[in-house]
């Protein structure tokens, strides 16, 4: 037998750069809490626990096939023309083959980068942003070049020229999310206008996440890539069902782009997965049928929830928060030496009345090391009264940290 024999077999350098995602790395803590005796409340992940429509509840459990069949590649034909028209509603017009259905918003944007980018090839992003944008882009072999945004400017955009200072031959686009996903933060039109300036200067893609459109809380308009006008074909939207409709288990999204270079390049992705989720589809396709006033209800809460968070956060001493608004997260600063160790230390040496929280620490959600090392993000997807315990836990487990910052 040859020494190799002996030898541990080696993981591909793309999974040893891979990271553990901020949102669930916790998660082993959070079960031996849960373990123990401790109540937990799951503040570090955007899974509402608002319920879904009933419409797709209902054609889930009457679904009248006698084989479960692949679906169409990219999706079927009838869910597409249903989404044209909810498209409509917000000023995208679009035809059903401008969509493709993927495995939920996540797989569209991996198709997309998969598709648009080469190894080496670089994308600008704001950050703090979502951090599996980093993780797909690990997949196709690009790199992430980040905007510094700041929580003491609320997240806002700084001026084009901080862009133009990243971009170089090897740039072929920029990655928003909007509203954003972890900061709560909605593109202003200027700040879309130069960004679109930016798209045609340079001849770059636009991937545009608006998932969250559904939950903007200002009187601002909701600007979406696909309002830009002149970078039509520069523009690919990513979509998913899972926050507008609570529905993150049934994994389906889309990619949308008036690009038919494009969709024709992510067809040959799709079949070689071979097809979309098909009770994921029936769900998502009944869903829309359900009346507006479920849209309603679900911002009302949602509403509700961030004045409760914003608020409780903000009376707590040394921790800030802007006000976010949109989706239903935001970012805090906390008074703490190092968040990712405060947020473990909760889950593994903190209780209060046989209660702790967790969070997602907002480093993760930083290209740049060392950025928000006293930063969480804060999901609002828990009922009023346990946001008001979660408060409540979170002040209690700030003034018993050992690694407590005064400020």
């Amino acid at each position: 037998m040859t020494d190799n024999a002996h030898q541990a077999l080696r993981i591909s350098e793309r999974a040893e750069e891979m990271p553990l995602s901020p949102i669930r790395k916790l998660a082993p803590l959070a079960t031996d809490a849960v373990k123990r005796g401790l109540k937990v409340y799951h503040l570090n992940i955007g899974q509402p626990d608002l319920p879904s429509p009933q419409a797709g509840l209902e054609a889930l459990k009457h679904i009248d096939r006698t084989t479960l069949e692949y679906s169409p590649s990219q999706g079927f034909l009838s869910y597409r023309e249903k989404l044209t028209g909810y498209y409509a509603k917000y000023n995208i017009s679009l035809s059903p083959d401008d969509i493709i259905i993927t495995a939920g918003g996540s797989e569209a944007v991996l198709f997309a980068f998969l598709t648009c980018l080469n190894p080496g090839d670089e994308i600008i992003m704001p950050e703090p942003g979502y951090a599996n944008y980093k993780s797909f882009a690990i997949a196709a072999g690009a790199r992430i070049r980040t905007i510094a945004t700041t929580i003491e400017e609320g997240f806002s955009l700084p001026k084009v020229e901080e862009f133009e200072k990243l971009i170089n031959d090897r740039t072929r686009a920029i990655m928003i999310c909007n509203p954003n996903n972890p900061t709560g933060y909605l593109y202003t039109r200027r700040e879309m206008n130069q960004i679109r300036d930016l798209v045609k200067r340079y001849n770059l893609y636009l991937f545009s996440d608006e998932v969250y459109r559904e939950f903007i809380y200002t009187g601002s308009p909701y600007i979406s890539a696909f309002h830009l006008e002149g970078i039509e074909q520069h523009v690919i939207l990513i979509d998913s069902v899972s926050k507008r409709y609570s529905e993150c288990g049934i994994r389906i999204g889309a990619l949308v782009t008036k690009n038919k270079a494009v969709r024709e390049a992510v067809m040959k992705f799709c079949q070689a997965r071979l097809s979309p989720p098909l009770l994921g589809q029936i769900v998502a396709e009944a869903s829309m049928d359900e009346g507006p006033q479920y849209a309603m209800d679900c911002y009302e809460e949602y509403v509700e929830r961030r004045k409760c968070l914003i608020d409780g956060l903000n009376r707590i001493p040394g921790v800030y928060s802007p006000i976010p608004m949109g989706a239903f997260y935001t970012v805090a600063r906390l008074p703490v030496d190092d968040a990712e160790k405060f947020c473990a230390w909760c889950l593994t040496d903190f209780a209060y009345e046989g209660q702790t929280l967790m969070m997602a620490p907002a480093s993760g959600f930083y290209v740049t090391p060392g950025s928000g090392i006293d930063e969480v993000r804060i999901a609002y997807v828990l009922n009023i009264d346990d946001l008001n315990r979660a408060l409540v836990v979170l002040q209690k487990a700030l003034e018993a940290y050992p690694g407590r910052r005064e400020v």
